[in-house]
């Protein structure tokens, strides 16, 4: 499966079937630090990955107006 990182933009290849949980370890990343998404959709921690599934990892970023 193809991992696709934001900051550093980077892409990490990982072989499946595998959980988000167990891809984000070795990427030594904390689940509530970034969102999963695989097309258009927001995928859960303990979703399972298939061989041939792209995903991108982006930060979570929160802000708001003062």
């Amino acid at each position: 499966m193809k991992v696709l990182l934001r900051n550093p933009k980077r892409e990490v290849e990982f072989p499946g079937p595998v959980s988000i949980t167990a891809v984000l370890g070795k990427l030594d990343l904390h689940r509530e630090s970034v969102l999963v998404i695989k097309g258009d959709t927001l995928v859960p921690g303990d979703a399972m990955l298939a061989d041939d599934d792209v995903i991108e990892v982006r930060p979570v970023i929160s802000g708001g107006s003062a």
